[in-house]
């Protein structure tokens, strides 16, 4: 049952995030002034008057927010008996309009903001937030969601967006230090504008694609990693089409734990020795390159 804070409460934390950071509009504003939220209980829900005024109580203890502005205000947070926690907190918003939720990653946070648990959890169910309000909702997370063992509930704790790094480029120490920075910068432009990979997608990306005076052909291309966690390569086979889209060559490459960092584009050079060419004639107006299965 939910319940008004009693002596020695855990502490808990608020994080307050500019919207601008998680959603995808543009809401400027260079307004300072804070705001205090509405409890917004849709009027379908069917929620005791008892739990209605400790929602309250907690939304009027909350830290007031700058405008434009979203956070999980936690207010209660209890071990469940699969060592997992049950968290209930407040949605604020306060940015002047209304916002809606999709598929959503929640994290709990310790004293040391360090990630205790983390979960996607599908807050469309929330429905519409209205600006400059404060919507109840219960946070779940079971024995697998948790990142780390916590026998107790932390002194100190607070609920949080995970925030989307944008998809950086990751070089190699030697091509750190050895190509120009024109190139590097093209390289991180190409990374920029490239299409957004999906949530656990790993695909090749062709950069460059040239042909030495002694037939052998060096390609460049982006190893492009959505996922969320590093991957590590031994080995590719690769092949190679131009611009008649016939294969030109094909090979397996090995690399020395060839390592591609979490939501990363690494680039690397592939040599195709002569010998793996098919073609004498070889149009690289247009070309493409694909993993071998």
């Amino acid at each position: 049952m939910l319940g008004f804070p009693k002596k020695k409460k855990k502490k808990k934390q608020e994080e307050s995030i500019d919207a601008n950071e998680y959603l995808q509009s543009q809401t400027e504003s260079s307004n300072t002034e804070e705001l205090e939220t509405e409890l917004s209980v849709p009027s379908d829900w069917k929620m005791p008057n008892e739990e209605r005024y400790v929602f309250a109580f907690h939304n009027s203890q909350s830290p007031k927010l700058r405008i434009n502005q979203i956070s999980i205000y936690g207010t209660e947070l209890n071990k469940l008996k699969n060592k997992g926690f049950v968290a209930n907190g407040l949605i604020r918003n306060t940015v002047p309009k209304n916002i809606k939720f999709s598929k959503t990653t929640i994290l709990l946070l310790g004293p040391d903001k360090e990630i205790i648990a983390k979960k996607e959890f599908d807050l469309e169910k929330a429905g519409t937030i209205p600006a400059n309000s404060a919507r109840p909702w219960k946070f779940i997370f079971n024995k697998d969601d948790l990142l780390k063992d916590v026998e107790e509930i932390p002194s100190e704790w607070s609920l949080a967006f995970e925030l989307k790094k944008k998809h950086q480029l990751d070089l190699e120490e030697s091509w750190e230090k050895s190509i120009a920075d024109e190139t590097k910068s093209n390289l991180e432009k190409i990374v920029q504008h490239a299409k957004p990979l999906k949530p656990g997608e790993v695909n090749f990306m062709g950069v460059q694609a040239k042909q030495h005076d002694n037939g052998e052909l060096a390609v460049t291309i982006l190893i492009r990693n959505g996922s969320e966690k590093n991957i590590t390569l031994q080995q590719i086979p690769l092949g190679i089409k131009d611009a008649s889209e016939e294969e030109i060559a094909r090979g397996g490459f090995k690399l020395d734990n060839f390592t591609v960092k979490a939501n990363t584009s690494k680039p690397w050079t592939f040599i195709f020795p002569a010998s793996m060419i098919k073609k004498e004639d070889i149009d690289l107006s247009k070309w493409q390159v694909y993993p071998i299965q």
